[in-house]
């Protein structure tokens, strides 16, 4: 499922001053990933725009993203499996909480590039509630609410200090 297949999805979006390849870069290793998909800009409080830890990432199809915040003052853990990897373009996998929510389906996290305007338009989706079952409105709602520009920010912010 891509992003535009869902009528229910959080978009956030940043703009970079450097070419799709570059920004590329901070996906191909854990280590580069960590620097902004786990950059920590407070207390990584669910829904508070704190940040992530990001614990397991490897960077191509079929392998695990493996990410926490704190939820009730204790570490809650969420990610699933890369569905798409396409350098310079995407990355797509499969998202739900873990142990698994009650959700009937998982949903999808997408990090898009577009090259524009001399630079990279950098889209973050979350989206397929609709395939989450139960209230997806409200479902939808919370994650509406709860999405930040935290990472997106720390993306722009280590690939222009590098650029």
């Amino acid at each position: 499922m891509r992003p535009e297949e869902s009528v229910l999805r959080v978009r956030r979006s940043v703009f970079v001053n450097a070419g799709p390849s570059a920004v590329w870069r901070a996906f191909e290793t854990k280590a580069a990933m960590e620097a902004w998909w786990g950059y920590l800009g407070g207390d990584p409080v669910a829904g508070t725009g704190g940040g992530q830890r990001l614990h397991t990432y490897e960077p191509h199809v079929g392998a695990d993203i493996d990410m926490s915040v704190d939820f009730d003052g204790r570490p809650v853990h969420f990610g699933g499996r890369i569905v798409a990897f396409e350098p310079g373009r995407h990355l797509i996998y499969e998202n739900n909480w873990r142990p698994a929510s009650d959700w009937t389906a998982h949903a999808f996290i997408a990090l898009c590039l577009t090259g524009a305007a001399g630079g990279t338009l950098v889209e973050l989706f979350h989206y397929g509630f609709e395939r989450t079952g139960g209230d997806v409105a409200a479902t939808h709602a919370s994650y509406e609410q709860g999405w930040g520009m935290t990472q997106l920010l720390a993306l722009k912010r280590v690939v222009e200090a590098a650029a």
